[in-house]
Formats: C-alpha cells, structure tokens, sequence
C-alpha cells in the first residue's frame, strides 16, 4: 500500500475530527500500520467547516500534510466544494449522498454515496453519522480490514454508546458491501 492520503471534511459538530481519529487509531493500533491525524477547523468550531486529514503508511510517515489526498470522505457539502480540487487524479470520494452534490470528476475518480444522514436518523441520532460513513468508507475503500476499524470505533466512542456506533459503523459498512457488489455486477 505504500502511503494513502485520506482528508474528511465537514461541518463542526459532524464528528469530522473523531472520524479521522479512528482510521488513524485503526490503522496503528490495531492494524500494525503508522498513522498520523491533523486537523483545522474555523474559529467557530460548532457548524464551521472543519477537516481532518490522515496519512497511513506501512512505513513511518514522514510527512504528516495531505497534499493530494487519495480519499475524501465529505459530510458537508460546503466541505465537498472546498476541498474538491484538492484531490488526487486517481482518488476514491465518499460522500453523504443527502447533503453533498457531487460533480463528476472523470473517469479515475471513483466516487460512492451513502444516504448517513438518514441512515443515522433511523438508528435513532443523527450523532452518528460519521460512524456510518466510517463503515461505508471501510468497505468501498479497502483500506483495511473491518476489524480494525470495528476496533478502534468501540474503543474510541465515549462509555455506553459502544452498541449504538457499532450499529452505525455497520450499517455503513453492510450498504458499501452491498454497493461495491452491486458495481461489480454491472461491469461483468
């Protein structure tokens, strides 16, 4: 895999943060790779844009900073069209298909929608939308394995909360299954 550039962006208070944080803790923690997380957001934290960007190697990362990041993961759609351009020319964007408007981006951009924001709601918080487009992104990505993911989201999400984010985390993960299933079918 050598090193994957991964930016998730957002609106403050959509977990964009906790999101980059647990592919991180994923990747070195319970995936024998090196990760490294940054983070911005605006000076008013709550409803402003804000980005996390995460870097995996199977080697040390040398550099922290995404400069083309291969993955986008948007949650917002004004993070979607901040950071749209700044993606690599061969990249994976996973997006929450209720709130972004995704433009088409060639034929070496793969791009994957995830109805989150809806699927959250069914699970009764809407809080956890970020952990349904971790799951989704763990599945059309393959980045790494499930469990690692899985892992670092029960260890991640605060005390008594675990189920309902594995909930979350899976019903993100089965729909990019089902997706990825799908895609391939249509190609054979």
């Amino acid at each position: 895999m050598a090193t994957t550039e991964i930016r998730i962006t957002g609106l403050g208070g959509q977990g964009v943060i906790l999101c980059g944080y647990i592919i991180g803790k994923a990747a070195s923690i319970f995936n024998n790779q090196h990760g490294t997380l940054t983070q911005s957001f605006g000076p008013e934290a709550r409803g402003s844009a804000c980005s996390a960007q995460v870097v995996v190697s199977d080697d040390r990362v040398l550099y922290p900073y995404v400069k083309a990041a291969q993955m986008l993961i948007a949650l917002s759609n004004d993070g979607y069209v901040k950071y749209k351009d700044s993606i690599a020319k061969e990249s994976i964007i996973v997006y929450d298909s209720d709130m972004v408007n995704i433009e088409d981006h060639g034929p070496k951009v793969k791009t994957f929608g995830v109805p989150a924001t809806r699927f959250a709601e069914e699970l009764g918080r809407k809080i956890v939308l970020n952990i349904v487009m971790l799951g989704f992104f763990g599945a059309v990505s393959v980045l790494m394995p499930k469990e690692p993911l899985q892992k670092a989201v029960e260890d991640s999400v605060p005390p008594g909360t675990e189920e309902l984010n594995l909930k979350a985390f899976n019903k993100g993960y089965d729909y990019g299954l089902q997706l990825v299933k799908e895609s391939k079918a249509i190609k054979a």
